[in-house]
């Protein structure tokens, strides 16, 4: 991890010099960084209101598709009934 965080070189290049998998470093990378809490300053308050405007929309939109999904699934199952029945 130090090879990738005090030289400044990707976990890509640091992986393939090491000969481990590159996800495997990336995520122990990640892991000390969330531990150390390296990386991540404090939200202002404006990027507060617009990442819970975002979780709002992403919750609407999930809604959205789960709808979508089911009426894709009616509207499929009345093709199929109308299809079964024409061929009767």
């Amino acid at each position: 991890m130090g090879l990738v965080l005090n030289t400044g070189r990707t976990v890509a290049v640091v992986a393939r010099e090491l000969g481990i998998n590159e996800a495997t470093l990336g995520r122990w990378v990640h892991l000390h960084k969330d531990r150390q809490g390296v990386g991540e300053a404090p939200l202002s308050e404006s990027e507060r209101v617009e990442l819970g405007r975002l979780r709002k929309d992403v919750a609407e939109l999930k809604l959205d598709r789960a709808f979508l999904k089911k009426a894709s699934l009616f509207f499929a199952q009345e093709a199929s009934d109308t299809n079964v029945k024409r061929s009767n």
